[in-house]
């Protein structure tokens, strides 16, 4: 199982494509990281926020996280330099990821934080320079930094780190409903470019990164997603007041589409609890279409063999699959 722990709504940027910082959480009321003790065994954890590093207490939300997933990845906008450093020399096992929204100037304007690249690269190079392994950065694709994005993926190969890509998305998470791809055509074919240098690397990770990127396209043109979503079954969100949710795009009422709260009840009494069924049916009937890493993820390992065909069909035999789109 996998899940996305939402540590607060508390953000230092301003982002267009995203409104949690005009909605924050109070910290009195984020969950103690002594209820994160209550969660099951998880192959993979995302801590995420909002910004993550606001949490005064985000090292010991680690250490207990450290001992329920296998891995651990940070996300976060990378302003505070010193403090994402001093975790990571402790935790050299955790993951973290650098959003850049494009090159200086693209990025800087979309998350409204001035140097916001500045300090991102310089998180990332403080980072690299004391051994962590599982770095990397990523972007949130819109008309205005499409074109940076291969610009990006270049510089991630040439510092050999990761490279995440996602694509602006309207949900009651985010406080968007007017996030828009206009430039539908050029944003595609942007896509398309990074696809076919993902395709020949030699990375066999990047292989299947270039199928999500192929499902991100699909999503851009307003297709049927690749794959059945599996949020609230093989992952899930947990709130920064407890909720447990299957995901972040789901539009309802946040107690409604809850299975249940962290803080009153054990994990096993909320999954497999009297609101699970009637949940996970809302999530099966769901028609948004969402294409983002953490439910995309979970469903590309469940059903590894329709992406590798893909691969196959794209790498080995040459078949242009995105032809029309």
């Amino acid at each position: 199982m996998e899940a996305a722990i939402i540590t607060t709504y508390r953000c230092n940027a301003a982002c267009q494509m995203c409104n949690i910082w005009k909605f924050p959480t109070k910290a009195r009321e984020e969950i103690k990281p002594e209820v994160l003790t209550k969660l099951p065994a998880l192959a993979f954890c995302n801590v995420t926020g909002g910004e993550p590093f606001l949490r005064d207490d985000i090292e010991e939300i680690i250490f207990i996280l450290k001992k329920k997933a296998k891995r651990i990845v940070i996300s976060t906008n990378g302003y505070f330099t010193d403090k994402i450093v001093n975790l990571a020399r402790k935790h050299k096992s955790i993951g973290i990821r650098v959003s850049l929204e494009g090159l200086p100037a693209a990025n800087d304007e979309l998350r409204g934080l001035k140097h916001g690249f500045d300090h991102g690269l310089r998180t990332i190079l403080e980072l690299e320079h004391v051994g962590l392994k599982d770095l990397g950065f990523g972007i949130t694709v819109s008309d205005r930094n499409a074109k940076d994005m291969i610009e990006l993926f270049r510089l991630a190969q040439a510092m050999k780190l990761e490279f995440a890509t996602a694509v602006v998305h309207n949900s009651y998470y985010f406080h968007k409903q007017d996030n828009r791809i206009r430039q539908k055509e050029r944003v595609i074919d942007c896509f398309k470019e990074l696809v076919y240098e993902l395709l020949h690397t030699r990375k066999v990770k990047n292989w299947f990164r270039a199928y999500f990127n192929y499902g991100l396209m699909q999503y851009v043109k307003g297709r049927k997603r690749l794959l059945p979503c599996t949020a609230g079954t093989d992952m899930f969100f947990l709130d920064p007041w407890g909720e447990i949710r299957p995901c972040n795009g789901m539009d309802t009422d946040a107690i409604e589409n809850s299975f249940g709260n962290l803080k009153e009840k054990t994990f096993d009494r909320i999954w497999y609890g009297e609101k699970a069924d009637s949940v996970r049916k809302k999530v099966a009937a769901c028609r948004k279409n969402c294409w983002m890493i953490g439910s995309a993820a979970p469903a590309m390992k469940k059903s590894i063999l329709k992406p590798a065909a893909w691969i196959v069909k794209t790498k080995w035999f040459k078949r242009d699959v995105m032809k029309d789109l």
